[in-house]
């Protein structure tokens, strides 16, 4: 059985939306994009979107308790991505980078030190906008993922 793919759409890229809805229809993937707000979706059997509440998490909620082991989760969220981790989940990013039980604890601890950065007015701004570059790091880990090789 194939792995579904679960997307964190709230703050997914276009292009790498782009990317995901090209191969689920080209690899006949069950895709689903999970947001709070409405997210635009080529009509397909394959692809579909759900729209949870507005409460914090709520995307992140809906994609942990309805994924299987096994399943892809693209997201940014490294709090998610552990979470999909420790349900035997894989989790990459829309930058190309998947998230793994050997790196997830090193992200979350760098996540948290940014924030604290952040509070403290040390660090302003965030992750620089995304380049035709990551979309193509993405495009390459995902084929890589779905072709069952090492990312």
């Amino acid at each position: 059985m194939s792995p579904t793919i679960w997307v964190d759409a709230d703050a997914c890229p276009n292009p790498v939306k782009t990317v995901l809805f090209r191969a689920a229809q080209k690899r006949q993937l069950d895709t689903v994009l999970v947001a709070n707000q409405f997210i635009g979706a080529p009509p397909s059997k394959y692809i579909r979107t759900v729209r949870v509440g507005g409460g914090f998490d709520a995307a992140d909620d809906y994609i942990v308790r309805h994924m299987r082991g096994g399943d892809l989760i693209v997201t940014g969220d490294i709090p998610l991505a552990a979470q999909v981790i420790q349900h035997q989940g894989f989790a990459l990013n829309p930058r190309g980078e998947l998230y793994s039980k050997d790196n997830i604890g090193e992200k979350l601890a760098m996540r948290d030190f940014m924030a604290q950065m952040r509070d403290s007015g040390m660090v302003t701004g965030g992750a620089a906008a995304m380049a035709a570059r990551d979309v193509q790091n993405f495009a390459n880990a995902l084929d890589r993922f779905l072709a069952g090789k090492q990312i």
